[in-house]
């Protein structure tokens, strides 16, 4: 099963040569070990580096254990150095590696190499790994298949595919089984026995079952705002849990830094500015999501804006959501202000984007409801609705742009469209 994953070859290619570590990093089995030698070596091959100067260790393999001890990786490394001409380094599970991060800044002082590193540990996972090489690693950040990308291999048209994406989520390996069954267990005990436990290991989490009724909180409501507050007040009163406000914020971080989910954060579109608290979580993987509450909760609304804020995010936009403030005017002539969101506002450099995810648009009231928000931004940033019809795109009279959830996801330039 051949996946291309061109944006991050891209990514990797864009970097060669910048004199710093890049760093794979990404949630367990979204293929980062696939990428970097299924694809990138593949490509470094193909514009004629020889295989004497790609140096491939992967540190899992039995027959590499050896090379977990820092001198003797660094002594087999400089034997495999034969000349001036450049060598490319391709290290897989550095975490396996004792004091890695001394390994990789010892590397960085060879003037002919350019490294490249995967791990799959809490620790490496986590978002501040990067400042272990004292501002020399450079991070590419792999995420679970995009629809898109699931859609090359899926044997099946793109509303069977959406079907199965939006339920087991875009890990690699689902693809490879055939039955409903083996989907659960594999992501089920995945969640269980490995992100669970990377988190309490590297943070010592005393609270256990706190941390798991956490992320079944967050995880039945995804795309909703909330804060540690609020979330405190959810433990009292619904699970009779005293956990403070702090802990809460505190297994937050740990979730956030096991990239498990994202937060994106309310922006004033009128005021540019952030509002601050609440915010909304989203899941890196649906299908993670969606095993940790045992495939119950499946509201195809919610899990369709959780879709489009990863796409989103995995084309490379900070992602962050609208508040549009109006003011109304009651048939008595009283004032008022409402605050009005926009889903998604999504920035890359000086491009911008407004979001609206909508799963229906089944009468004029549904449209002007949806449509709110983007009829009251006044800037001329590009104003889209994405809807799970299946549509032709169309532009209305106020320039606001609707298109259906398959072009969105399968056309890389749905934005422009």
């Amino acid at each position: 099963m051949m996946i291309k994953r061109d944006k991050y070859l891209n990514d990797l290619v864009n970097r060669m040569h910048n004199g710093m570590i890049k760093v794979i990093t990404g949630i367990r089995r979204c293929g980062k070990s696939y990428l970097l030698f299924n694809i990138f070596r593949p490509y470094l091959l193909e514009k004629g580096i020889d295989t004497e100067h790609i140096i491939s260790i992967e540190l899992d393999q039995r027959k590499n254990r050896e090379y977990r001890n820092p001198d003797a990786i660094l002594d087999h490394i400089e034997s495999l150095i034969k000349d001036d001409k450049e060598y490319y380094i391709l290290l897989d599970e550095v975490q396996l590696l004792e004091d890695f991060e001394e390994v990789l800044n010892s590397l960085l002082h060879i003037s002919n190499v350019d490294v490249y590193v995967t791990g799959s540990n809490s620790r490496f996972l986590s978002k501040d790994i990067i400042t272990e090489f004292r501002g020399r690693g450079d991070e590419v950040h792999l995420y679970p298949l995009t629809f898109k990308e699931y859609m090359q291999v899926y044997d099946g048209d793109e509303y069977h595919g959406w079907s199965e994406y939006v339920t087991y989520g875009g890990l690699p390996l689902t693809l490879t089984m055939k039955t409903d069954e083996q989907k659960i267990q594999y992501l089920s005990r995945l969640f269980e026995e490995t992100y669970i436990r990377d988190i309490r290991e590297r943070n010592r989490v005393d609270k256990l079952q706190e941390l798991n009724d956490l992320i079944n909180v967050l995880a039945s409501s995804v795309g909703s705002l909330t804060n540690p507050t609020k979330l405190g007040a959810t433990f009292k009163s619904v699970l009779n849990s005293d956990i403070s406000v702090n802990t809460i914020r505190q297994y937050i971080e740990y979730l956030k830094d096991s990239f498990l989910i994202n937060e994106a954060n309310r922006y004033d579109v009128k005021g540019r500015k952030y509002i601050g608290t609440p915010v909304k979580y989203y899941f890196e993987d649906i299908g993670l999501r969606n095993a940790r509450l045992g495939f119950r909760q499946t509201e195809e609304t919610h899990l369709m804006e959780n879709v489009i804020y990863n796409e989103l995010k995995a084309r490379g936009f900070q992602v962050d959501v609208g508040v549009v403030q109006t003011r109304t005017v009651s048939e008595d002539g009283e004032r008022a202000r409402r605050q009005l969101e926009v889903d998604f506002v999504a920035n890359q450099g000086s491009r911008r984007y407004y979001v609206q995810s909508a799963y229906s648009l089944l009468d004029a009231e549904k449209r002007k409801q949806e449509k709110a928000s983007l009829v009251h931004i006044a800037d001329s940033f590009k104003k889209i609705v994405v809807v799970k019809d299946t549509i032709k795109v169309q532009r209305d009279e106020n320039g606001i742009t609707t298109m259906s959830l398959y072009d969105f996801l399968l056309n890389e330039n749905s934005l422009e469209l």
